[in-house]
């Protein structure tokens, strides 16, 4: 009798019985990994593109990491924010030395750092005296999180039907229209958010004259820019921080996934201008920032930051690129993205492609209907690259002949 197969029978009904089901999961169950690689109970191995949706960015069990986990467990696990700790003021202090912060405001997770980015912005131009300042422009194609005001900035019916009424005076603008942005952004907008890389609509790169555009638009207008690097940002685009290839500063940028290594975190980076307008009282969280969970972010920060470590990951995403420009298929559109940050949009639906990938061992992950999203771990090398081209293109041409 093949017991491992019988567990992971027993807690796929587990799962199905007692969760709420808001989660499509294919039928295996997964139980460990290794670098790029994760497997299920039964043995199989599978070759990750999807990262834990971008967040694994050292992969698993990579031995820092695991170091990091097992001293800081050893010592304070939680302590709430009424009192300091060491590697919370740390990681503050690494965060604002590598990007163009002047404080941080850690939070738990990507929807709520969104939400404190709102509550910054309003409580600035509240201290202004802007009480009738209440606009937030967004765009096309964003994905903001999941909570109610950033599921409001998340322009996509399928997300926001069930939910309405949302969080009023939200003005959807077109990604990347400049002349777009001119007519919605004016003195009642209190702030404007984008991704420079888009990930769940899928994978559109901002143009640096279109941030440009929004940088000045903001500073005519006393608005907040704010960079949703929830994604997109921690070395993924092949440089620290994805709005650096534009040389376009935010007042705030909000970061979450990859930061901790897998651990729930996420921070809030901001000016001196719009740290002045935060009071004790205005804004808290209770698990934030805990000495576990930043110390382990330290880690990944350190390892992630080093100029070669950047290098690998411009390297291997331009050879991913270069790959998957070779698949000679009529039903791929466009290959769009940078780093190891790439989507590849089709001319059918992809879950049929993503499902027939579990078979054969690779993890893959859509953005919308048609785009595949390829986020790997970061650590991902080009023979990895080479093994997930020859499974695309046998999968693609079943497809085709279908």
């Amino acid at each position: 009798m093949d017991t491992t197969n019988d567990l992971s029978e027993q807690i796929i009904e587990l799962e199905q019985d007692n969760l709420v089901q808001t989660y499509k999961r294919p039928p295996f169950v997964l139980s460990r990994g290794e670098g790029v690689t994760v497997y299920d109970l039964d043995g199989k191995a599978y070759l990750d593109f999807v990262a834990g949706i971008a967040v694994n960015a050292l992969g698993y069990g990579d031995p820092d990491v695991t170091a990091a986990i097992q001293q800081a467990a050893t010592g304070l696990i939680h302590t709430s924010n009424l009192y300091y700790t060491a590697p919370q003021a740390e990681l503050a202090a690494m965060l604002v030395e590598k990007s163009f912060a002047d404080r941080v405001f850690f939070a738990n997770s990507g929807a709520e750092a969104n939400e404190g980015a709102l509550k910054f912005a309003r409580k600035l131009a509240y201290n202004r005296g802007f009480t009738d300042k209440t606009q937030v422009v967004c765009f096309s194609h964003a994905f903001h999180g999941r909570t109610l005001a950033a599921v409001s900035l998340t322009p996509k019916e399928k997300y926001q039907k069930p939910f309405k009424p949302l969080m009023p005076d939200v003005i959807v603008a077109e990604f990347n229209d400049v002349e777009g942005a001119k007519a919605v952004i004016g003195d009642r907008t209190v702030a404007v958010i984008v991704e420079p890389i888009q990930g769940e609509g899928g994978i559109y790169a901002v143009s640096p004259e279109f941030l440009k555009t929004l940088r000045t638009l903001c500073d005519e207008h006393q608005a907040t820019l704010i960079f949703d690097e929830i994604q997109c940002g921690m070395g993924r685009s092949g440089k620290l921080w994805a709005y650096e290839e534009s040389g376009v500063i935010p007042d705030i940028m909000t970061l979450a996934k990859p930061l901790a290594g897998g651990l729930p975190i996420g921070a809030i980076l901001v000016k001196q201008s719009v740290a002045d307008a935060m009071q004790p009282g205005d804004h808290g969280s209770t698990f934030a920032g805990g000495p576990l969970v930043t110390a382990v972010a330290k880690v990944v920060l350190e390892k992630v930051s080093q100029p070669e470590f950047l290098a690998h990951v411009s390297d291997v995403g331009d050879y991913l690129m270069e790959r998957v420009s070779e698949i000679n298929s009529p039903l791929i559109k466009e290959i769009r993205g940078r780093g190891l940050m790439v989507g590849v949009e089709f001319t059918v639906e992809v879950g049929p492609l993503v499902s027939k990938a579990y078979e054969q061992g690779l993890l893959l992950v859509n953005a919308g209907e048609n785009v595949l999203r390829f986020v790997p771990p970061l650590i991902l090398e080009k023979q990895h690259v080479d093994i997930l081209i020859e499974k695309l293109t046998q999968m693609l041409g079943e497809i085709a002949s279908e």
